[in-house]
């Protein structure tokens, strides 16, 4: 259990406020106090995600929890029980609103629950432009035999009912981190049905995976698919879960993200979009949702929070 050490004098001043790292048996999480955010994952030394150093910015949401919404809201606008409301534009290029409203703030961690393979972070969001609500919010990180787990917990403080959604931004990695790394990797998605979106990643519609480039439901070459759209109808295991691989050309090791049956939907996200364009490719976003792109408005997988009540989901990381 440390905080950065070798940054202890400037945790304050760096990008991404203080550092925390958690430990099991080889595996190293590295999390940060703005938007409790996975900021990398190793397994002796060998990444097992695209993340970002201690001294950079976080780039394309890599490893940030989206609360209350993730991916996007058409306009930024959306109408809940006859109000219309307005929220800021996140994403000006697209003209909407994206990935919720918590990932640049600061949460807080307590040193209680702090300890050498977990971590707890938390944060109340009030009321701002177009979220006239109240959410306590609580990010927990665990490492143990299977990887490792996160947990997201909101409970609506409100005197009213709220539209609630979620969901996380990693971005996997073979461990070899140079551009197009993903194009010679192996790749399985559990999707039978795809969301194609328009010019402003709004989806359109529903389409089955079959006889497209989106379907990856068996361990497949990714080659230079171009990916950006939400996956659904998800093939579960026996456990109930999930799951998306990312395997090394030779299959000598890979990682694998796995999503409980609180997420029904998968984004897949090959990076090519990015602003930046080094960073284009090197790492496969995988976003667990809980509900569509969009929800705000189509009420697909949306959630509706009464006062006082809670949602949870799990999802994690696991080396192969």
């Amino acid at each position: 259990m440390t905080e950065a050490a070798s940054f202890a004098d400037t945790r304050h001043c760096l990008p991404s406020g203080r550092q925390y790292e958690i430990s099991f048996e080889g595996q190293t999480v590295l999390v940060t106090e703005v938007g409790g955010a996975l900021r990398d994952y190793l397994l002796d030394g060998r990444p097992l995600l695209d993340g970002y150093g201690p001294a950079e910015m976080c780039t394309g949401a890599r490893g940030q929890s989206l609360i209350p919404w993730p991916n996007r809201i058409k306009g930024g606008s959306y109408e809940w029980e006859g109000q219309r409301l307005q929220l800021d534009l996140s994403e000006p290029d697209k003209g909407g609103a994206i990935h919720g409203l918590t990932r640049w703030r600061n949460w807080n961690a307590p040193a209680v629950e702090y300890t050498d393979g977990s971590i707890a972070f938390t944060y109340t969001l009030h009321a701002c432009q177009g979220w006239p609500w109240i959410l306590d919010c609580r990010l927990d990180y665990h490492l143990g035999p299977g990887g490792l787990t996160v947990r997201t917990a909101v409970t609506n403080r409100s005197a009213s009912r709220c539209p609630y959604g979620t969901g996380a931004h990693p971005y996997l990695s073979t461990g070899v981190p140079t551009p197009w790394a993903i194009d010679a990797a192996l790749v399985q998605v559990p999707g039978r049905t795809f969301l194609p979106v328009d010019e402003r990643g709004i989806p359109t519609g529903h389409e089955r995976v079959e006889g497209t480039e989106y379907d990856l439901r068996e361990l497949q070459q990714l080659g230079g698919r171009h990916i950006d759209v939400a996956y659904s109808d998800l093939i579960r295991d026996a456990d109930g879960r999930a799951r998306v691989k990312l395997v090394r050309p030779d299959q000598s090791g890979g990682v694998e993200l796995w999503v409980d049956a609180s997420y029904p939907y998968l984004e897949i996200f090959t990076g090519d979009t990015l602003p930046q364009p080094d960073r284009r490719r090197t790492g496969l976003g995988v976003e667990p949702m809980t509900c569509a792109p969009d929800a705000f408005n189509s009420g697909e997988g949306l959630i509706t929070l009464e006062p006082g009540q809670s949602h949870t989901g799990e999802w994690g990381i696991t080396p192969l």
